[in-house]
This record gives structure tokens, sequence and C-alpha cells, in this order.
């Protein structure tokens, strides 16, 4: 079975550089349909009528961590399977397997490269595609 094409992406993340970093390799890597909330609060209202094909969730937020916004948006029927990839600071500090249980496909370490960013999430995207054909 053939990887399906990764079109539309919800990136969320209290920082506003890290939201305009994202948007910028993005932009110049693929040709995605964006969509950037800086809250969890802005996503989980969002989210569900933008139906990403990709959520990327920055792991902490001020009130919320990114596993369980992520496990708070699973809740809509419509994001029930939507794969997830963390963007990190805490990459070295925290247990990869947490990630991986709450049902992470992979994580990104920040800093990243912005010019790569694209290119990593659609190798991530194949690579998860591959192991659930």
């Amino acid at each position: 079975m053939s990887t399906p094409p990764l079109k539309k992406i919800l990136h969320v993340d209290d920082s506003p550089d890290i939201r305009e970093l994202v948007r910028h390799g993005l932009e110049r890597g693929g040709h995605y349909t964006l969509m950037f909330c800086e809250s969890a609060e802005e996503a989980i209202e969002k989210a569900p009528q933008f139906t990403p094909d990709l959520l990327l969730l920055d792991s902490v937020m001020p009130g919320i961590t990114g596993i369980n916004l992520y496990k708070q948006l699973r809740e809509s029927p419509a994001l029930a399977d939507t794969p997830v990839i963390f963007l990190t600071t805490q990459a070295e500090t925290l247990d990869l397997t947490s990630f991986l249980r709450a049902g992470a496909i992979d994580l990104i370490p920040k800093p990243f490269d912005v010019d790569s960013l694209a290119e990593t999430i659609e190798e991530i995207w194949r690579e998860h595609h591959s192991r659930t054909d």
C-alpha cells in the first residue's frame, strides 16, 4: 500500500518564535495547508474542523503537556486516528517511551534544522505508514 500524501498539518506551540520557524520550514519545504495555534484551548476549538493529517505539538505548554493535549484532541472523532509528532526541548530528559505510549509517531528535538524540517517530517510520515501498512 502506498503512503498517503501529507497535506494538512496543525502545529501547536505557545512560542511565537517557534511557530514562525515551523511556518518558515514547512512553507519552504512542502506544499501543505497549515494551521497554527498558540494554545491548547485554541487547538481544541479549531482542530476538529481543520481535520489535519498530522498534529505537530509542543511537548510542554502553559497549563498542559503536549501528551495531555493529544489525549484531549483524540476524543474528537475527527481526530481519533490523527498521528502526532512532538517538538520538544526535553528529548534528553524525558522518556521517549512515554511519548510513544501516548501515540507519538516520533519526536523532533528543539532546536531543529529549519531548512530540513519538512524533509524530516515527510520521512517520519513515510516510516509511520510503512509500519502501519
